[in-house]
C-alpha cells in the first residue's frame, strides 16, 4: 500500500469525556486507539473513581490502566464558574462529548444535547447511562452487576441449583454499553460528514445487555421455559462444555452437528456404536440424556491425559480448548505468535498492553501512556489561552 502507516482514521478528531468507571472510558479508549485526541475530564484531587478500585498494576488500578491509555487527563471542578469557561472553550473545538455522569447531572450542568446543539451544531453528544433517557427507570442508579440482574443475565448463568446464580467475571454490561457507544459515535461521525450536523447518541446499559440476551429470550418466547443454568456447559447443546480428564485437568469441547457427533464417537471416544444409540441420535436427545452421556465421556477420558484428549479432538476436528487461568492467558502461545502485546507507559512504569482486536493493515493503533491524574491540565489550559497567573489562581481556588 502507498498510504503511510502513521495516518489513523480518527486523526484530527477531538473527544471530550466526562467519564468514570468502565462504560464511557472503554468507549473513548477505542476512539483513542484509532487516533482521536481524548481529553478526560476528572475531578481535582480525586479523579475517576476507578483509579481507586485496586492497586494490582504496580500500585495502579487494573480497570483504570485497561481503559485509559492514550488519553489526556484534565482536572476540573465543573461546579465552579472558572471551570465552566474552560469546558465551554474545550467543547467549542471538540467533535464529540461523551458522558456517563450520574443520571441528570450533565443536563444540570447545561450539557444536554438540546442545549449544546443550539450553539455547537457540529458537536456529537453521547450519553451513556444505566437505563437511558425517559421511562420510569431514567434516574435509577445502575452498576454492572445490577444491570446483569435487571437484564436477565444472572437468570441463565451459574449452576443449576436455586442459589447458584453467577455474575460474569468481567464487567459485561459496561463493556456492551461502551462498545455500542463507540460504534454509535463512529456512525455519527460518518453521518456528520454527509449532513454537516452533529447528532445525539443515547446508550443504555440495560438495552445493550438485553440485545446480547436475545438468544435466551427468544428461546423462552411466549412463556416457554428459559434455558436452564448449566454452569460452564451449554444449556441447549450437548456435549458442549467442560469434562474432567484422568490427569486431573479439564478440557472444554463443543459439538455443533451430527457429523461432528459421529466423528466424536468414532475417533475420540473410540465407540462408533454410540452414534447410533437412540438416546443420543439427535442433539435434543443428547440434552435430555446428558447425565448418562456425561458418564460415558468421563469414563472414556479417565485413562488419558490432557494432551492425549486434545490430540484425539484435533484429529477428529472437534472444537476444543484448554481451561486457562489468567496466567495462562498472559502466556498464551497464540497471542505471542501473533505479536499482540505492546508496552505502554504509566506513572508507575511500563506495562504490557494488548493491541486492539480489529487489526487494520493500513495503520498502527495508538498505544500511548495511561495518564496520571491532571497530568495534562496546564498544557491544555495553555492551548486554550489561559496564562500562567490565571492557571495558578484556578489551582488556588481548587477549580483544577
Amino acid at each position: 500500500m502507498s498510504q503511510p502507516k502513521d495516518i489513523r482514521p480518527l486523526d484530527g478528531i477531538t473527544v471530550v469525556s466526562l467519564e468514570h468507571a468502565i462504560a464511557a472510558p472503554f468507549c473513548t479508549r477505542q476512539l483513542a486507539d484509532l487516533g482521536a485526541r481524548v481529553i478526560k475530564v476528572e475531578r481535582p484531587g480525586v479523579g475517576d473513581f476507578a483509579r481507586g478500585y485496586d492497586q494490582r498494576v504496580n500500585g495502579l488500578a487494573s480497570h483504570f490502566v485497561w481503559t485509559n491509555r492514550s488519553k489526556e487527563s484534565l482536572t476540573l471542578d465543573l461546579k465552579q464558574d472558572a471551570s465552566s469557561d474552560v469546558l465551554e472553550k474545550l467543547l467549542a473545538g471538540a467533535d464529540v462529548l461523551v458522558q456517563n455522569l450520574a443520571p441528570g447531572a450533565a443536563a444540570r450542568l447545561g450539557l444536554s444535547f438540546e442545549v449544546l446543539h443550539q450553539r455547537l451544531p457540529r458537536l456529537i453528544v453521547c450519553d451513556i447511562s444505566g437505563y437511558g433517557i425517559g421511562g420510569p427507570y431514567e434516574n435509577k442508579k445502575a452498576y454492572d452487576l445490577l444491570i446483569q440482574s435487571e437484564g436477565g443475565f444472572l437468570s441463565v448463568t451459574g449452576g443449576p441449583g436455586a442459589q447458584e446464580t453467577a455474575k460474569a467475571g468481567c464487567s459485561i454490561a459496561d463493556i456492551a454499553a461502551g462498545m455500542y457507544a463507540y460504534t454509535g459515535i463512529l456512525s455519527a461521525l460518518l453521518l456528520r460528514g454527509r449532513t454537516g450536523e452533529g447528532s445525539h447518541i443515547d446508550v443504555s446499559m440495560l438495552e445493550s445487555l438485553v440485545e446480547w440476551m436475545n438468544y435466551p429470550m427468544y428461546y423462552a418466547y411466549e412463556g416457554a421455559a428459559p434455558p436452564p443454568r448449566a454452569g460452564a456447559a451449554h444449556a441447549t447443546i450437548y456435549p458442549y462444555g467442560p469434562f474432567p480428564i484422568g490427569d486431573g485437568s479439564t478440557v472444554m469441547l463443543g459439538l455443533q452437528n451430527e457429523r461432528e457427533w459421529q466423528l466424536f464417537c468414532a475417533e475420540v471416544l473410540l465407540q462408533p456404536e454410540l452414534a447410533q444409540d437412540p438416546r443420543f441420535s439427535a442433539n435434543f436427545r443428547r440434552v435430555e440424556n446428558r447425565e448418562v452421556l456425561r458418564e460415558l465421556i468421563v469414563e472414556s477420558f479417565a485413562s488419558l491425559n490432557l494432551n492425549a484428549v486434545i490430540d484425539r479432538l484435533e484429529h477428529a476436528q472437534i472444537a476444543n480448548a484448554r481451561v486457562n487461568d489468567m496466567q495462562g492467558v498472559w502466556d498464551h502461545p497464540q497471542l505471542r505468535a501473533r505479536n499482540r502485546w505492546r508496552e505502554v507507559q504509566t506513572s508507575a512504569g511500563v506495562i504490557p498492553s494488548l493491541l486492539p482486536p480489529a487489526s487494520n493493515n493500513a495503520f498502527d493503533p495508538r498505544m500511548e501512556p495511561v495518564p496520571a491524574l491532571g497530568e495534562h491540565t496546564e498544557q491544555i489550559l495553555g492551548e486554550l489561552g489561559w496564562g500562567v497567573d490565571r492557571i495558578r489562581q484556578m489551582q488556588i481556588d481548587g477549580a483544577i
